[in-house]
């Protein structure tokens, strides 16, 4: 099916069992292997997906106070409609909840609420619940299946496929955690439409990521179209698909990150670094704005050491600029911190061999690859020159 398929336009609420047009990847991975369902008006679909993958078992439905207060409902009358019930548990919205204290609490909601090995746990929200519950599933009883329904744009093409699953430290970003496939992930793009303009712009920054990684050409539809990306027609689900599919492919020859998924990274040495020295505040900075400084960076560092040619560092700036995304470090409210502080966070990255740097820089848009052995020196020279920029 084209992802340009006309949707069903009788499908005007979350919750209907009239699902809009649909678009399926797959992830290929042997003997764990699962779909990601892309659409509008998907809730009742997916809740009967969950039904067929697990009849007659228990479920636990895990969100955050937002989603729950906007999406909550209408999803759980689809899983009553398919014979599911669910226990619901809050927690508190954003990176906050991603501590070594939610962890243990929602274990134990879960173990309160009996969920056993063959049960299901849902993840009902954006990147932090995906990453949280995934967690969570990853060790509870040694492993409990669950299925991702990511409700923001970000989740929904970038952490929500893949397996990666964790909790912060005060050391770094996602630095405890697990590999824990989910079994289902389903992205209902109409879960969009409450998003935020901040938040769905901070989520395009992955968006865009993928044609900045291998793939000019999506990069270059993505300046062409990203106002109806925002807008929500089929432009959307085109935009979540190309994302999925492009995951999807690195995942399946690199699930646990051993080689070419580094590249999915791109631009985030820098975001993860300057989201710690925020604090994970999010009144200063969200993890896609984050990325989209980083992206900024990582194409102009690249072209200081040669490597990349300076129109194509000016022209992802100028993306990012017109989408209303930062680009420069003097756009972190309150300061990004000294280039000092910066390099020092950036020795947490989950890259970093050896205490020796590694990041994903780029020959041109499209042309990402990974560098070893970047000298700190060199890093340190760079952000200086950025932070003075300023």
């Amino acid at each position: 099916m084209s992802p340009f398929a006309a949707e069903n336009t009788g499908a005007k609420n979350l919750g209907t069992k009239n699902p809009g047009a649909r678009i399926v990847v797959p992830v290929a991975l042997e003997g764990r292997g699962y779909e990601i369902h892309i659409g509008r008006h998907q809730l009742c679909e997916a809740a009967d997906l969950i039904a067929a993958l697990a009849p007659g078992a228990k479920a636990a439905l895990v969100t955050d106070e937002r989603v729950a207060a906007l999406h909550a409902q209408a999803f759980e009358h689809c899983l009553q409609l398919s014979g599911i019930s669910a226990v619901r548990i809050e927690i508190p919205p954003g990176e906050a909840s991603k501590s070594y204290s939610r962890f243990i609490t929602l274990c134990d909601s879960l173990l309160s609420a009996k969920i056993e090995r063959n049960d299901l746990i849902i993840a009902f929200g954006g990147g932090v619940v995906g990453d949280l519950t995934g967690f969570a599933a990853a060790v509870l009883r040694r492993g409990v299946r669950f299925v991702q329904i990511p409700t923001t744009l970000l989740s929904q093409v970038d952490s929500s496929v893949g397996g990666k699953t964790g909790i912060n430290s005060p050391h770094g970003k996602n630095l405890i955690g697990a590999f824990h496939q989910p079994v289902l992930v389903i992205a209902d793009t109409a879960l969009l439409d409450t998003l935020s303009e901040r938040e769905f712009k901070a989520g395009y920054a992955e968006v865009v990521k993928y044609g900045l990684i291998d793939d000019r050409d999506f990069f270059d539809w993505c300046e062409a179209n990203w106002s109806r990306i925002i807008a929500g027609g089929p432009e959307r689900d085109h935009a979540v698909a190309v994302s999925c599919k492009a995951k999807a492919a690195i995942v399946a020859r690199d699930e646990r990150e051993e080689g070419d998924r580094a590249l999915l990274n791109l631009g985030h040495t820098f975001a993860h670094a300057l989201e710690r020295l925020t604090n994970y505040d999010a009144s200063r900075l969200v993890h896609g704005e984050a990325v989209a400084i980083g992206l900024a960076l990582a194409f102009r560092f690249s072209q200081r050491l040669g490597l990349c040619p300076g129109q194509d560092a000016v022209r992802v700036a100028a993306h990012l600029d017109a989408v209303g995304l930062p680009s420069r470090l003097s756009q972190v409210p309150g300061g990004a911190g000294s280039a000092d502080e910066i390099v020092t966070a950036m020795g947490q990255d989950k890259k970093v061999k050896r205490g020796v740097l590694t990041f994903i820089l780029a020959r041109g848009i499209g042309k990402s690859f990974i560098a070893p052995g970047v000298a700190a020196e060199e890093v340190k020279a760079f952000i200086e020159t950025e932070l003075a920029a300023a």
